[in-house]
């Protein structure tokens, strides 16, 4: 695809400068001497959510210099995130021991988290947010650094102790590894792939939804890659296994980082051979073929029973570029 790199999360030329990573003591330096610091709660990023003459504006990332009260003692606990323009060196860190007072947090984590947090150290208007729901609004560049924020410091929340002896392990590189310090053993982000699909019959597509999503949503289907296993049979697959319809010609078309929490999303199409659908109730909960002009009431918010996919995600992408006739 001409136009793979503008999908969200991608191609926004973060300069990550790895080569800084293994010298700590620069860092420290650097977090010391400006350093800017982009902040999760429980893994959403501060945004600030702009109104411009009553109607919402852009979102933009919120960055905090590195002697704000709320980052005070994170230093160690930071992921270097890379430079920006002016060569500010960028981290990531999590705000911890803070709970909003009265709130209900039974959203987060969940599917669909609306719900926003305002910290009372923070102006009106600088909120900690799921991600999901402004992802499609961000510039290229702010979307790239929220997702590698995001997603490496979901891993160390998850793989705080040695895989290889069970000791407890240490940030080191950055934030771009950690260490045992009984056995040595290095490990690095984990990074999961997973193949979706843009399986075409003629001019229909086909489309299915999980069980929990919200009513009526249907999506591209996707699936995990296994060990030994390429991109191409991983669609087969996974077609397969979750409607019975076998897959002719297979190839690539655009990828995707998403950090919920931690995959890189391959984008593929493909022509199926089949047309019945026999469903895997414990794959998904329905599938159905679509037509171009299904897809686009849809897309309209016009369609009886479909409703779109996610705005900024590579399945939304897929199918703008399919109706578009922009795949190749």
């Amino acid at each position: 695809m001409k136009n793979a790199e503008t999908v969200t999360f991608g191609g926004g030329g973060l300069n990550r400068a790895a080569h800084l990573r293994n010298d700590a003591a620069g860092l420290g330096q650097r977090w010391e001497n400006g350093g800017l610091v982009l902040l999760f709660w429980e893994g959403k990023p501060l945004v600030q959510r702009n109104d411009v003459d009553g109607e919402a504006g852009p979102d933009q990332l919120v960055w905090l210099s590195s002697d704000h009260p709320l980052v005070t003692g994170a230093a160690a606990r930071s992921v270097f995130l890379g430079l920006n323009s002016s060569g500010d060196a960028l981290f990531a860190a999590e705000l911890l021991e803070w709970q909003p007072d009265g709130e209900d947090l039974s959203q987060i984590g969940a599917f669909r988290d609306l719900t926003e947090q305002q910290h009372p150290d923070l102006p009106e208007g600088q909120i900690f947010a799921e991600l999901r729901s402004f992802m499609a609004g961000l510039s290229p560049w702010d979307a790239e650094v929220a997702a590698t924020g995001k997603a490496v410091l979901a891993w160390h929340h998850t793989h705080g102790f040695c895989a290889k002896c069970g000791a407890k392990s240490e940030m080191i590189e950055g934030g771009w590894q950690r260490q045992c310090p009984d056995c040595g053993a290095r490990h690095f982000p984990r990074t999961d792939p997973v193949v979706i699909m843009l399986i075409t019959r003629g001019d229909k597509v086909l489309i299915g939804r999980s069980p929990g999503w919200p009513e009526g949503m249907y999506s591209l289907l996707a699936g995990f890659v296994e060990p030994g296993e390429t991109l191409e049979a991983a669609v087969r697959r996974e077609v397969f296994e979750e409607t019975g319809v076998t897959v002719g010609p297979v190839g690539y078309l655009a990828s995707q980082p998403w950090a919920f929490p931690m995959s890189l999303m391959f984008g593929c199409w493909g022509e199926a051979t089949s047309e019945e659908i026999t469903i895997d109730p414990h794959e998904i909960e329905d599938a159905l073929w679509a037509s171009k002009q299904d897809i686009m009431e849809a897309q309209a918010e016009m369609h009886p029973k479909i409703r779109p996919a996610r705005k900024g995600a590579i399945a939304r992408f897929l199918l703008d570029n399919w109706l578009a006739d922009r795949l190749q």
